[in-house]
């Protein structure tokens, strides 16, 4: 498989997990943190398929800051708008699980969901830039 049909299967994956995080609010039964997991999974996910496209090797993190850092050295000019997802990876680890932390307010909820839009608008748009097609 090349890097544009492996940078495609990212991007699925990250609109899955952003779908997942819009469609489980107001389901009593799914937590907040869940869906703020799904929301940061989406960023992250973004991002690989950015790094994909470009053929710049990554670790296997969920460190959305490094993942703005290698794309910033591989020459691409990230907004500081996106620079800001990097607070995201909180979800990805401290709320994951039970734990001793604080519970996730609506305003967490609905902020992490909506960086996770930006973040999926601003990588499209930049891999439409660069010749990608989505199918």
């Amino acid at each position: 498989m090349g890097k544009v049909e492996v940078a495609r299967e990212w991007l699925n994956r990250a609109k899955s997990s952003l779908a997942k995080a819009k469609v489980g609010k107001g389901n009593a039964d799914i937590c907040l943190e869940d869906l703020c997991f799904d929301a940061q999974q989406s960023i992250e996910k973004l991002l690989k398929s950015f790094l994909v496209f470009l053929d710049v090797d990554f670790p296997k993190i969920h460190s959305i800051g490094k993942l703005i850092t290698l794309l910033m050295q591989s020459g691409v000019a990230v907004p500081n708008e996106i620079k800001e997802s990097a607070a995201a990876s909180y979800y990805a680890v401290t709320t994951r699980y039970p734990g001793d932390w604080e519970l996730i307010a609506d305003e967490d909820y609905v902020w992490v969901v909506n960086m996770a839009e930006r973040v999926f608008c601003w990588v499209e748009s930049e891999l439409k830039k660069q010749g990608f097609k989505e199918n």
